[in-house]
């Protein structure tokens, strides 16, 4: 028992440990394992092809083989702080340690190393102290524009003494130590250096990446980065307010009332629109928005992130929070930054002392900014959309009523786009409710009133939720005024009681003469909730002449047969999940399942489906449904000695199966396989 408390406690020090590690730390960590089998000190790195970007390796890089869609060649490189040694395996041997001018050049960052020397920071950087250095790659250097690097080395004394000194922090910090949102105070008059470290391991300074990490010195430590950073000494609104890109931004950031929020502190990722991103939308829809302070705010904070995001940290897709709400898919597709799938970001990077401004040449327009008919124009429900359009139904998909739309999905039109009619304009307009709802406040039995005039029933079952025959297919679309909601069919309002839809369709005269016959014809015509399993014309032929005869001149016996087609509730096809039953009204259950779209009622498949009555639902079936054969079970368990043995029948079962046999025991063994 002590050895088990001192393992359990082992492991928790060890899971302690581990839960501790930085991003970036625990990323390494997982470049090391993949990188053992090549010796100690071995990282296993992935680079872009066709580029010389390097990252250590995560779980989901690893396995995809993939960084910003593009596929990566794994390498093996030596930790940071190691190095090969001629006839070992790995990289045995530490690096040696000497000071942060010699560490310059042991990591690469020659370039830096020849700048410090002529900017004569070479003397400071060799003496004593403990700093930190932001390193420059070479890369980064060739990089910078000519006139600014030009300006630079041009007068060594001041302007690159400072552009060096601005990289470097007068105290030791550790890739640990670099909190994400942190700031610290340069060389360079105190101006900030401001750190992110992500959870995906990405650590950057000022946006610029971190990409030779911990390389310790004697007097201090240098981290390597990918671009050579400037002061920031402006907040993200000052650089909206002077920039004449972004005249018609600064416009409805007023008009908004964000002025203060981003002037304020914080640490903001903003998506900024450009002019020309504003000159695509269409006028009336701009001149709608800038004239609604509520659209115009959450259209502006939908370009606003919650936290900080320089495009270095984004390696893959990711669902990043708005202000607005909602969320943007910000992702990378080789070097282009991208927006809900789209490259529209046209610069990167653009660095305040709250945030980080990207700015973008297509304005984000979310939904609660939209009318319904630009949440319709903008889904990718193009058939409903063009109907409600050529209905004339445009007028109250775009103003301000509050409404809901039931839009059905473009596979409910199997017969591709119907023809208009006036029948079909009353149609459409039963799909417009005269309130905004939401999808998570409908309950069951709830009754909706439509611009048709009509009133339609909420049905709400384990597996979905519908609106008479049609179900929700999507999450719902809530615009300024109005929601839209994705449906799976086109509506079908009830139109009369059950026995109003059987006269109706002439394929069930036969059926209405027998629940006539039957004396049920009351009993469908009053008020109710009934799923009616409707045997056809041709159910009842198939039936030997003598027995159909023997039966319709039976009504207690045939008011057996019809109330074993009739359930006790009202259940759609959208409702039927793979085991689901009904009891019928003549006490037995029905068992009910789908396959392939297809409703099976006891193995019987619906002919059609959902034909809707103000006191229930019709279902049309080809077949008289007759019980199932009972059930076995096993009384062993697995793998024992196995004994079958019947489930025993309620004597109504008995009686039903009896019933069942005399109507149709002249039937062909075919038909009847078919049946079961």
């Amino acid at each position: 028992m002590k050895h088990l408390t001192l393992l359990a406690l082992a492991i928790t020090l060890i899971a302690a440990v581990f839960a501790a590690k930085s991003p970036y730390q625990s990323v390494l960590q997982h470049s090391r394992i993949r990188g053992r089998p090549h010796g100690p000190n071995v990282c296993a790195m992935q680079m872009i092809q066709g580029t010389d970007k390097k990252y250590f390796t995560n779980c989901k890089q690893w396995y995809h083989r993939k960084i910003c869609g593009r596929p990566t060649v794994v390498s093996y490189e030596c930790c940071p702080g190691y190095e090969k040694v001629v006839g070992e395996k790995g990289c045995p041997a530490a690096l040696p340690l000497v000071n942060i001018y010699n560490t310059l050049g042991v990591v690469g960052a020659t370039t830096t190393k020849m700048y410090s020397e002529r900017a004569n920071l070479q003397e400071e950087i060799e003496g004593p102290g403990s700093f930190t250095f932001f390193a420059p790659s070479n890369e980064a250097w060739a990089a910078l524009p000519t006139e600014i690097l030009d300006a630079l080395v041009s007068n060594v004394n001041i302007e690159l003494l400072n552009a060096l000194h601005y990289h470097m922090v007068n105290r030791r910090l550790t890739s640990d130590d670099l909190k994400h949102g942190s700031s610290y105070p340069s060389m360079y008059q105190d101006f900030d250096v401001h750190i992110h470290h992500y959870p995906n391991g990405i650590v950057t300074v000022n946006c610029a990446r971190l990409v030779k990490t911990d390389q310790h010195a004697t007097n201090g430590i240098v981290h390597v980065v990918d671009r050579v950073i400037t002061a920031i000494t402006n907040t993200v609104h000052n650089f909206i307010d002077t920039d004449d890109d972004l005249d018609t931004l600064r416009t409805a950031i007023a008009a908004a009332g964000l002025t203060n929020l981003l002037e304020s502190e914080g640490s903001y990722t903003i998506f900024a629109p450009t002019n020309e991103a504003f000159e695509k939308i269409p006028p009336d829809t701009l001149n709608r928005i800038l004239g609604d302070p509520v659209a115009l705010k959450d259209l502006l904070n939908y370009h606003i992130l919650k936290n900080m995001h320089c495009s270095e940290s984004i390696v893959s897709g990711t669902p990043l929070e708005t202000l607005q709400g909602t969320v943007l898919e910000v992702g990378c597709e080789g070097d282009e930054m991208t927006l809900n799938g789209k490259a529209i970001i046209k610069s990167k990077d653009q660095l305040g002392t709250n945030g980080v401004i990207h700015y973008i040449n297509e304005v984000l327009i979310p939904d609660s900014a939209k009318t319904l008919l630009e949440l319709a124009e903008g889904s990718a429900l193009t058939t409903a959309t063009k109907l409600f359009t050529e209905a004339g139904l445009s007028a109250h998909l775009s103003g301000s009523e509050a409404v809901t739309l039931l839009a059905p999905q473009n596979e409910a039109f199997k017969d591709g786009v119907p023809v208009m009619t006036a029948d079909l304009k009353d149609l459409l307009k039963n799909h417009i409710l005269k309130e905004k709802l939401s999808s998570k406040s409908l309950y069951h039995g709830q009754e909706l009133e439509t611009f048709g005039g009509l009133k339609l029933r909420v049905f709400v079952y384990r597996n979905n939720l519908c609106i008479e025959n049609a179900c929700i297919a999507a999450h719902d679309k809530t615009g300024r005024f109005a929601t839209m909601f994705t449906i799976d069919k086109v509506l079908s309002p009830p139109m009369g009681t059950v026995m109003d839809v059987l006269k109706a369709d002439y394929r069930f005269s036969t059926l209405v003469g027998a629940i006539q016959t039957a004396g049920m014809t009351e009993l469908l015509n009053k008020q109710g909730a009934y799923t009616i399993f409707a045997p056809t014309n041709e159910a009842f032929s198939a039936m030997p002449a003598a027995e159909r005869s023997r039966l319709m001149r039976d009504p207690q016996q045939l008011a057996g047969v019809l109330k074993y087609h009739i359930g006790e509730e009202f259940l759609v096809s959208g409702g039927v999940t793979s085991h689901t039953r009904v009891k019928t009204l003549q006490g037995d259950k029905l068992e009910l399942g789908m396959r392939n779209y297809t409703m099976y009622i006891n193995r019987v498949p619906a002919i059609e489906a959902d034909l809707m009555a103000t006191n229930g639902v019709v279902h049309a079936v080809g077949s008289i449904i007759q019980p199932l054969p009972p059930k076995t079970v096993s009384d062993q368990p697995e793998g024992g000695v196995r004994r079958m043995s019947a489930m025993r029948a309620s004597p109504q079962v008995m009686k039903n199966e009896e019933l069942f046999e005399k109507v149709l025991r002249s039937r062909s063994s075919r038909t009847v396989k078919r049946l079961q």
